[in-house]
């Protein structure tokens, strides 16, 4: 197998995509632009696809089209909405896509609130609402627009992430064929049996094999997905080779377990600023005692929190020997508070931790330390190197990288990763304590 490197992989990028121009399309931008104190700050976000797709462009160059949404996002571009990034080491254009309030709203709500409960089938009703399906159609036009013009009627491979854009790819086959579409869903695909309840089925899967390439994290999910268009398009499905022709287009369906940048991460662990990271958390969680857990997620109810939170209390009632020896962080990443279903969660889970801190509570120690704060990667990594355990246990999740980042960074080569069998980063990381985190 070979080991990639920065080097080998622009010699490989620069080899395939000869002729062409490489074109990422993402939902979140790689680097946002936020007023603070009177200046301008840009911040790398915490994000999967951000994590992934960002060496590969810094190392290739091209375009990344993203929605830009930061509060300083419109001062530092150009007049084709172009900003050059990461600040330090410019290596690629950022274009950026404005989208209408009423438009970005109700995008998401399709997305967010229909798409990714359909998905990740965690007990959670999607909703689906016809002016939401007319934004998100409108969204991808937008996108759409924007691609084209980078592509400027030339040859240019364009790479998108995700469930935001299922509609892009036919949308821009047809407005220029010249285009190499390839696709990666970041999320599972769920069974037809499960699929088949979306409104707008067939227009959504008409939308992705525009693709040229769709890539999903694990094989299931292509099976799923070539099982869900055999059952719901006029379409020729070969199981044997992942491959569906249309009467218009041919994709290829492909799994690609994402990873992360191993030497980058454990680079991070061995720098010097990490004592300094470890002191600062030292102080701030001067009650924890012998014993640390923790847990690093944004606030999304398919990543099993509440659970999580449920197991610990009752660690503490069938093992009380570890009362006031054991604490357990749980990081909590705000995430879509404009969702009311997401601003309940924050309470409910902020509640339950507050009662399970009552219960068990003794002098100065408290078992769940919560935090509802976001956090830069190296103050994660001293988080992972301080840790006894890391519980990564999501209901359902397509890979999940804060699995891999967590053994990435310890470089002392201790600690114990307790990883739900529901996360596709469990059939790579076999030697994790494999859990189901539906049985407390």
């Amino acid at each position: 197998m070979r080991a990639w490197t920065k080097y080998s992989l622009q010699q490989a990028v620069a080899q395939r995509l000869r002729g062409f121009k490489l074109i990422v399309v993402s939902n979140r931008e790689p680097y946002v632009h936020e007023h603070n104190n009177g200046r301008i700050e840009c911040i790398k976000p915490a994000s999967g696809v951000v994590t992934a797709m960002d060496p590969i462009m810094r190392a290739s160059g091209g375009v990344w089209v993203a929605h830009g949404n930061g509060t300083a996002d419109r001062i530092p571009v150009d007049a084709r909405q172009h900003v050059r990034v990461p600040p330090e080491a410019p290596a690629y254009d950022l274009r950026r896509v404005w989208l209408p309030a009423e438009v970005e709203r109700a995008h998401y709500g399709l997305a967010n609130e229909g798409i990714w409960p359909l998905c990740h089938v965690a007990f959670h009703r999607p909703r689906f609402r016809s002016r939401d399906w007319e934004s998100y159609r409108r969204a991808n036009e937008l996108f759409a627009e924007a691609v084209l013009e980078e592509a400027n009627g030339y040859p240019a491979f364009v790479l998108i992430q995700d469930y935001h854009f299922g509609l892009l790819p036919r949308i821009l086959k047809r407005a220029n064929p010249q285009l190499n579409i390839a696709q990666f869903w970041h999320i599972p695909w769920p069974h037809n049996d499960v699929f088949r309840t979306f409104p707008r089925k067939r227009e959504l899967l008409e939308g992705l094999l525009g693709n040229d390439l769709f890539g999903f994290q694990l094989p299931c999910h292509c099976s799923n997905f070539l099982e869900t268009v055999n059952c719901n398009l006029e379409a020729q499905v070969d199981f044997d080779h992942a491959h569906v022709r249309t009467g218009e287009y041919d994709t290829a369906v492909r799994a690609f377990p994402i990873s992360i940048d191993f030497d980058e991460r454990a680079g991070m662990a061995y720098s010097p600023e990490m004592s300094i990271a470890i002191a600062e958390w030292r102080a701030e969680l001067g009650h924890v005692r012998n014993i640390l857990g923790i847990g690093i997620d944004r606030i999304d109810y398919t990543k099993g929190i509440q659970e999580r939170l449920e197991a610990v209390s009752l660690l503490f009632q069938e093992h009380p020997e570890y009362i006031g020896k054991l604490t357990f962080l749980q990081v909590g990443v705000p995430s879509r508070t404009a969702i009311p279903d997401y601003r309940q969660l924050n309470s409910l889970i902020w509640e339950r931790a507050e009662q399970i801190n009552l219960r068990w509570a003794c002098g100065s120690w408290k078992p769940i330390v919560f935090l509802r704060r976001h956090l830069d990667q190296k103050a994660l990594a001293a988080l992972h190197l301080m840790a006894d355990f890391c519980i990564v246990s999501p209901l359902h999740d397509g890979m999940n990288l804060v699995a891999k980042e967590f053994v990435a960074s310890r470089i002392d080569q201790d600690g114990v990763l307790i990883l739900s069998e529901f996360a596709g980063a469990a059939r790579e990381l076999t030697e994790a304590l494999i859990v189901n985190p539906f049985d407390t």
